[in-house]
């Protein structure tokens, strides 16, 4: 069953925001301009299927009565499996369209990689999960903005921090974020064993405005410093790069991708921004009752939520008992059916809670 009355009163307001769109003086509102043609992006989808659905559910009523008349029975009779089966799946797709959704999911994201136990081998692993989300981004349309970085030798990663903007971008990682386990050979394993090495991921979704997170700024201890990285024409030579401590939390935030001093203290702040926002995000999620959490995890950096193993090229994601043998892929970027597996199961858990409340 739909819920007929909100689908009405969606559908109300997405026409009302086509009106106010067409006036002249909401085209020269650019906020509110910008707001609604959010708003009515939003609310495009599942105004469409209801559209479509009603349109469905009129064309099987009508076939259903002709069944009565002989002259179109056949013709009646063909067409109604279809329809049927149309409008159960028009009602499926509505509710999980009408499921609440993360207010973050329309967000661009601050992405964290650090390398955990294992060495070398850990910092290698760290890299290579930076290549494989920047190499999904790529195929979305996506832009990767590298904040900071710190290198290892033999080509790995002690840690990186980069932007990630488009569309969708946080609904699409918000699982990604805890601890990433590899098990596989390193290239100086003599003896052919396999190693276990870690990196944790954070996916904080970015603030659109500094401003929405309150930091006196007697609580932040600022420097510049020399930027880091292999060297080139801008590296070294200014004290480009600012780093931020948050006193209070013992934040620590760094910039240094950017060309001058100005520039990195506003990716900075945006940074320390959205961890002290996702901070005050996860103090709120504590006071949720567990069982109406989402049963995908919580996302902390503790959590152990997938393995990587190369010599049987699997990959298990264990939050969702999920076991796929395309490692290879994965690591390449192709990340479409986990991330569907993740949403599918995030979804039918809301339905689970939506049902039980």
């Amino acid at each position: 069953m739909l819920p007929t009355d909100k689908l009405e009163s969606l559908t109300a307001r997405y026409r009302e925001i086509e009106e106010l769109l067409c006036q002249p003086n909401v085209v020269s509102d650019a906020k509110r301009y910008t707001g609604l043609t959010k708003e009515r992006a939003e609310l495009q989808e599942v105004v469409e299927s209801y559209r479509r659905y009603r349109q469905v559910a009129e064309d099987l009523a009508g076939h259903k009565e002709a069944l009565s008349d002989p002259d179109l029975r056949e013709l009646a009779a063909e067409e109604i499996p279809g329809l049927e089966g149309e409008r159960g799946q028009l009602e499926a797709a509505i509710n999980l369209l009408l499921l609440p959704r993360d207010p973050n999911d329309q967000r661009d994201t601050i992405l964290e990689i650090r390398s955990g136990t294992g060495g070398e081998e850990a910092a290698l692993f760290a890299a290579d999960l930076f290549r494989m989300y920047s190499r999904y981004a790529e195929t979305q349309g996506w832009k990767v903005e590298v904040m900071s970085m710190s290198e290892a030798s033999a080509g790995g990663l002690k840690e990186v921090i980069a932007t990630v903007s488009g569309d969708n971008v946080y609904s699409r990682l918000r699982f990604e974020g805890g601890v990433h386990r590899v098990q596989r050979i390193p290239a100086t394993e003599s003896q052919g064993r396999i190693h276990t090495s870690t990196a944790t991921v954070a996916v904080l979704p970015e603030v659109d405005d500094v401003d929405e997170v309150k930091i006196d700024p007697k609580d932040l201890e600022i420097s510049a410093t020399a930027a880091g990285g292999p060297g080139g024409q801008h590296v070294n030579r200014t004290l480009s790069a600012v780093q931020i401590k948050h006193i209070p939390s013992g934040i620590m935030v760094r910039s240094e991708q950017q060309r001058s001093q100005h520039q990195n203290k506003a990716k900075a702040l945006h940074i320390l921004s959205a961890k002290l926002l996702e901070i005050e995000r996860e103090a709120q999620a504590s006071a949720i009752s567990s069982e109406r959490r989402s049963m995908v995890g919580s996302g902390e950096r503790s959590e152990k939520i997938r393995t990587y193993n190369y010599p049987q090229n699997r990959i298990t994601d264990h939050r969702i008992q999920l076991t796929l043998h395309n490692l290879d892929q994965v690591i390449q970027g192709d990340l479409q059916a986990l991330f569907t597996s993740l949403r599918s199961h995030h979804q039918a858990e809301l339905m689970r809670q939506q049902t039980e409340h």
